[in-house]
Parts: C-alpha cells; structure tokens; sequence
C-alpha cells in the first residue's frame, strides 16, 4: 500500500491541531474557494493561485470544511486562514466541493459574497485517472471494468446512512469515478444556491495547454492584478496506470453523452470534449 494517505492524514491531523489552537483568534473567512473537480489540476491551479502577491492561501488545500468537517464549526475554518489584510484575498481548494451534496448550500450560507472555480476534465480520462490514484494507495481492488460496474451499488449502499456519515465519505470520495463525471448536476446544484455569476467554470484541457492564458482569465474574474508566476509546470500526485480497456473506455464515453450534452446547454459550449481531445 502506497505511504501517501498515511502523510495525508498525518498532515490533516497537524493541520486540524494548529486550527483548533487558534479559534481564540480565528482569521478571516476565505473570499474564493476550488471547488473541483478532482483530477482536473486543482493542485495546479491552487499553486499558481498562491504564488500571487494579492492572494493568500488557508493553511494547506483540502481543508474539506463544506463536505466532511463542517461539524466543527466556522471558528475551526477560520483557524485556517490569516488575519483579515487590506488588499488581499485568502483561498482554499477542496475538489469535493463539488461533488458533495451538501457543499454548495453551506459555502454559500457562510461565504455569501464568496467566488467560486471548478475545473472539468473530459469525464472518461477523469474517472480512469480517479481509479489510478484510489488503485495506487491501496484502496481499490477491483479492476477498472468491475469498478465501473459496482460503482453504483457502491455509492447507494455508504449513502444509506446520509451523504456526512463515515462510510459515505469514504465511498463517494475514493469510488465516484464515473458520478462525478456528471458535471451538469452537480453544477446545477451549485447555480441554486450562488449566483452564476459568482462561479467560474474552466475546461481543464484548455487550462492543460496554455496555463498563461486560463490563469489570467481567472485572476480577472478574482479582481486581481495581471500576473504571471516564475514558471507554469503541472503540480500533481496523479499515477496512471497505463490507459483504461478500450471496450470500458468506449461504454463510459457513450455512457457520458447526454450528461455532456446537458452541460454544453447548462454552460452554453460546444461539444466540451471532441474526439480529437480525447488521448484515451
């Protein structure tokens, strides 16, 4: 088994600590989050976010307070985050945003003003790369086609007991490989609860092949000033394990294709991912 949720873990636990440590005098409450997807170069992103003079990030990315650690209270988010500064914007990136159920309406309960970038992978290449870091620490013991194949048996046995219990974060963070490529819904989902205006939607191809260019149009939709960081390179854990079987490569791309026609209608785009794209 792989050592890398080990270190996480151990990370989180030092994390949550400090942020416990510091409720007497909590900062302030971030002004943008990540929201996801995973696999789709948040890490990338939230990188080059936190190199910007203007930005400041919370104390590490993953904070998860909107999906599994909201129990704890916003005097525990805030003890992630600096002091309120003049000028400066503070962030956190939590690719399970997106996808939790209950993400969307708590962000927006306690961050009303807050901002919000999602980032879409072609759904097929996503779940292959989903099943690759879940194989990869250990956690998954089926091939990709049986995956697939129990995903949804999966999911609605841990939500038995609601989408916050222990089982459901485990099983819907580690095996929603092909659910959460159903961008539209989850979208959807989020335009109820936070005005469209304050969501920024990138395509994670486009961001892949000019990452000057994406992150520019993000600064200007944060309101920061032009930027640009020493060097853009691809900052991720991701393992691929080769590429998914052509036969479950082709019935996840046929299964996918009225979820990515309706978000073309939802996001007003052509068709997100042509074949030429596609490197599965």
């Amino acid at each position: 088994m792989s050592r890398r949720p080990t270190v996480d873990t151990v990370r989180r636990a030092v994390r949550s600590t400090r942020a416990w440590a510091r409720v007497v005098a909590p900062g302030a409450l971030p002004d943008f989050l990540v929201i996801g997807a995973q696999r789709c170069g948040t890490t990338s992103l939230h990188r080059y976010l936190a190199e910007h003079p203007q930005v400041r990030a919370a104390t590490g990315k993953e904070i998860q307070f909107f999906s599994i650690h909201y129990g704890r209270g916003e005097r525990w988010y805030r003890g992630h985050f600096p002091a309120p500064m003049a000028g400066r914007l503070s962030f956190e990136a939590s690719p399970y945003y997106l996808f939790h159920p209950r993400a969307a309406e708590r962000a927006a309960a306690t961050l009303p003003r807050g901002r919000y970038i999602a980032l879409l992978r072609d759904p097929v290449e996503r779940a292959y790369s989903h099943y690759s870091q879940t194989r990869s620490y250990g956690a998954e013991p089926l091939t990709f086609a049986e995956a697939i194949a129990a995903e949804h048996d999966r999911l609605a046995w841990a939500l038995r007991a609601g989408p916050d219990s222990r089982a459901a974060h485990a099983v819907l963070r580690r095996h929603s490989y092909a659910a959460r490529g159903r961008y539209a819904e989850q979208l959807e989902r989020w335009f109820r609860h936070v005005p469209r205006e304050r969501i920024m939607v990138v395509r994670s191809e486009d961001f892949y092949a000019d990452p000057a260019s994406t992150y520019a149009d993000v600064l200007e939709f944060l309101e920061l000033e032009p930027y640009l960081p020493p060097r853009f390179a691809q900052h991720t854990r991701r393992v691929e394990l080769g590429g998914p079987p052509p036969e479950v490569a082709q019935a996840l791309r046929d299964y996918f294709v009225p979820h990515n026609a309706r978000l073309a209608e939802l996001l007003g785009w052509p068709d997100p991912w042509p074949v030429s794209d596609i490197s599965v």
